[in-house]
């Protein structure tokens, strides 16, 4: 009996959010997805759960950035293949990309980049941590009157 109270606690205590494969539409017979599993650009693995405690999105459609956490019952290899398999039909373009402990793929895809960490789960499965970001930020021009830091000197030797 304890053990059933402690594992609907845990479960209480999760704060995961499962990502759903899209669906069918009664109307036209199109897929759809609910708006907040919906990433147009960026595949996701349909047995899943995002990680809501460190989760973080902002804005939407094509142009969304931040991070996602997904916990998958899919292994590390696994995921490595997939994103590397489908990241490209998505738009996204590889700069580079490491297959280890810890797998990083790093891919571009317009003024934006991805970094994909790949990690095993302690007991199946893998932790997928997907960061978005823009590309580069503007680069700042000196404002009218403001003081422009001189150039850093090289050291001089003294013999």
């Amino acid at each position: 009996m304890f053990v059933l109270a402690a594992g609907a606690a845990l479960a209480a205590c999760s704060q995961s959010v499962g990502i759903a494969p899209p669906a069918k539409d009664s109307a036209g017979g199109t897929e759809t997805q609910a708006a907040f599993t919906r990433f147009p650009d960026m595949p996701l693995p349909t047995k899943g759960d995002f990680d809501m405690e460190r989760t973080m999105i902002f804005g939407g459609g094509d142009s969304w950035f931040g991070r996602l956490v997904i916990n998958t019952s899919f292994g590390a290899n696994e995921m490595f293949d997939f994103y590397q398999e489908h990241l490209p039909g998505y738009g996204w373009q590889e700069v580079t990309s490491l297959r280890s402990a810890t797998s990083v793929l790093t891919y571009t895809r317009q003024d934006r980049v991805a970094t994909i960490q790949i990690q095993e789960r302690t007991i199946r499965g893998s932790e997928v941590t997907l960061t978005v970001s823009p590309r580069g930020l503007p680069k700042a021009s000196p404002r009218a009157g403001s003081a422009v830091p001189a150039p850093i000197q090289p050291v001089q030797r003294i013999r």
